[in-house]
């Protein structure tokens, strides 16, 4: 303080002086964020790699406010002040401080987050082992932050004495209160529990193909109490999350992305398997979608109405190919048995009494 006395040549007003060292702490405080953020920059233009981009995208601004707050703190022992003035300005600073350490905790795991969604892909063709690490780490994700926000949120509040004499009042009551607390929460912990279960036993994980309540469509969030199913439309299913672990449900990719897919044409009894098993192959053969795995034409049964069942069996590499695959058979193989075989499709056949016909 006498430094700075000495430095402007007069003696400078107390109140001065303390705006002054604070507003040096705060610029020393810019300036060293300003430092750090032009390393990382340069980090950034030679190494190309996801991680020093992301600490710049989600650190930059709480760091850029936790620095200069950090350094104003510790300015405040070379200020004189009155304590009816240090006090609440102490304790601002310490809430401000712990509003902005709790934001670094969260951005810092959007960026480890950054690099687990960079370094599994989801878009790779077998991607059984990249769903399965990215449900747990939003899962997880989800609940540190939840359980971040709380623990600040109890550490503001508690550090006001009036709030801290409510929680010693509640406690001599905490027999009572747990069980009425139990009680309320008992669906919210269910769902807790559920979310845990569903992160690390995996029935369902990110980007699955489902077949649930009678629709088609792929997990698309799983968040600590609801799953949102993406449809095929393009509508969204919510359902809660304890649905996955009560309730049964196809999991079209639990095992892996390849699927099976069966196109049915119900036939009369004079068409020609051997064609239609050659005209398979050739489709198949033409199609892109196609995976070499599986290729079969079958007589599965035949029907009362006096017709055949035909399976055409057929393999993708994922649910949505073996539909595309499927459709392209089933139209296919209608027209060509439209072209080389018109009498073989379904026909009613009717019998006259001879006797009907003399008269």
């Amino acid at each position: 303080m006498q430094y700075l006395d000495h430095l402007f040549g007069s003696p400078i007003p107390l109140f001065l002086k303390n705006i002054i060292i604070g507003l040096l702490a705060v610029l020393l405080g810019i300036f060293i964020k300003f430092v750090i953020h032009k390393v990382f920059i340069l980090l950034s233009r030679w190494w190309d790699f996801i991680f020093i981009k992301s600490i710049i995208k989600h650190l930059c601004y709480p760091v850029g406010v936790f620095i200069p707050l950090l350094l104003l703190n510790f300015s405040l022992s070379l200020m004189e002040m009155p304590l009816v003035y240090r006090i609440p300005l102490e304790k601002v600073l310490e809430i401000a401080l712990t509003i902005t350490f709790a934001l670094i905790l969260v951005r810092t795991i959007n960026v480890l987050e950054d690099y687990f969604y960079f370094k599994y892909d989801l878009n790779k063709e077998n991607n059984l082992k990249e769903r399965k690490i990215r449900t747990q780490l939003q899962f997880v994700r989800k609940f540190i932050v939840s359980l971040i926000i709380l623990i600040t949120a109890a550490i503001i509040l508690l550090s006001f004495e009036s709030m801290r004499k409510i929680g010693a009042g509640l406690l001599t009551g905490v027999g009572i209160g747990g069980i009425i607390i139990g009680f309320a929460a008992q669906k919210s912990l269910g769902n807790l529990l559920a979310g845990f279960q569903i992160a690390f036993t995996q029935p369902i994980r990110i980007d699955d193909v489902l077949i649930v309540e009678g629709e088609w469509g792929k997990v698309e969030e799983i968040t600590l109490t609801y799953v949102v199913v993406n449809i095929w439309d393009q509508r969204r299913l919510i359902l809660p999350i304890t649905y996955f672990i009560e309730k049964p449900f196809q999991n079209w990719t639990r095992v892996s992305a390849d699927l099976l897919g069966t196109v049915f044409l119900y036939l009369d009894y004079t068409i020609p398997v051997e064609p239609m098993r050659e005209e398979l192959t050739r489709l198949l053969n033409s199609n892109p979608f196609w995976d070499k795995r599986v290729n079969v034409v079958q007589v599965t049964d035949s029907t009362k109405d006096g017709t055949i069942e035909v399976r055409f069996l057929m393999s993708a590499a994922s649910s949505s190919k073996a539909f595309d695959l499927r459709c392209h058979v089933r139209e296919k193989m209608i027209a060509f048995i439209q072209s080389n075989y018109p009498e073989s499709l379904p026909r009613k056949r009717l019998e006259i009494n001879d006797k009907l016909e003399q008269m």
